[in-house]
């Protein structure tokens, strides 16, 4: 199973790479509709929601940390709040659990809850916490809410993944680092292919059902907490801030606000321009082309001279069927609701 889908090529562009969440919600009515945002209160995650509750759609922001989301969200009338933390199973249990119980359908889940290069953290069962909470959190809270995504005739599922996934492959054989040194970046990078290599395998199960996944990179966004494990002078490396610590904004490298960093998951989340499409990965509101093998050196070293796409391994059938089969066999995951 080898090889990625013939649809991970390049739409005619509707928005340009500076479009904000806003613009490219526009028109959309969802009035009527559902969503589930995690990370719902801060940076994208928040313009995430901003935007969907505008265009009418009831939003649910899945929360570790509840009283600071009531303050984020603050004036966001009919937004609710619930208790959810990512790298606790039986806290996903209980959420989706209560979720179920509304009777609800769920015609949009945007899973944008992460953490980035944090010093070596465990959870309860050895995962690593990066894996364990950009990848395997979402991997039981779409299992579990597999039902409701039936249920809405028409669902999309948006994983906000990263360009970071250039840092690191799926490495199978030493997933947590147990038999390899500790590299945060790398454990980035990986649990980031792992968003990526997780649309193509859920839309692969849903499409028949009209259950579509996406992947999208956001753009490079410093105004958000993603970075607080990042020391100042190595955002300032990366481009990222300047001297004075303001965030760099060049929408033709990527360089985002929030807002602009929002709008491709919108995108992804309510297009029409993406009806028929799923298992895809996405940046700057449009589908990406593949970095080859051959290409992948020169495009992390820049000499391609452009910051578009998605390696080949991110998006390899094989491979995301074997992430998929590596995540049913977490401790304690109920095999009933492993598609």
């Amino acid at each position: 199973m080898n090889g990625h889908s013939s649809q991970q090529h390049p739409l005619q562009p509707i928005f340009s790479a500076a479009a904000t969440a806003a613009e490219v919600i526009g028109h959309i009515n969802l009035t009527g509709k559902t969503a589930i945002v995690t990370g719902g209160y801060s940076g994208i995650g928040l313009e995430t929601v901003r935007a969907l509750h505008s265009a009418g759609a009831a939003v649910i922001v899945p929360a570790r940390d509840t009283a600071k989301a009531e303050k984020s969200l603050a004036g966001l009338n009919g937004v609710a709040i619930e208790p959810l933390d990512l790298i606790d199973a039986a806290s996903i249990d209980a959420f989706t659990e209560r979720f179920l119980a509304t009777g609800s359908p769920l015609h949009i889940l945007v899973n944008s809850a992460g953490i980035m290069a944090n010093p070596l953290t465990r959870d309860a069962d050895g995962n690593e916490s990066q894996f364990a909470t950009n990848h395997l959190g979402h991997f039981r809270l779409v299992n579990k809410l597999w039902p409701a995504l039936q249920q809405a005739n028409g669902a999309r599922v948006v994983s906000v993944a990263s360009r970071g996934h250039r840092f690191s492959p799926m490495v199978f054989d030493d997933v947590n680092f147990i038999h390899r040194e500790y590299d945060r970046w790398k454990a980035y990078g990986q649990s980031k292919t792992a968003n990526v290599l997780f649309a193509v395998a859920l839309d692969r199960r849903g499409k028949a059902e009209n259950i579509r996944a996406f992947a999208v990179h956001p753009g490079t966004i410093a105004d958000t907490g993603l970075a607080k494990h990042v020391a100042q002078e190595d955002l300032q490396r990366m481009g990222a801030i300047d001297a004075k610590g303001n965030a760099i904004l060049d929408a033709s490298r990527q360089m985002k606000n929030a807002a602009q960093g929002a709008a491709t998951g919108v995108w992804c989340a309510t297009s029409p321009q993406l009806a028929g499409i799923g298992g895809v990965y996405c940046e700057n509101c449009n589908v990406s082309p593949v970095v080859t093998e051959e290409e992948f050196e020169s495009w992390v070293s820049g000499a391609m001279g452009r910051l578009e796409g998605v390696a080949w391994y991110a998006v390899d059938e094989g491979n995301a069927e074997r992430l998929w089969e590596l995540s049913g066999r977490i401790p304690n995951f109920d095999k009933t609701n492993n598609r």
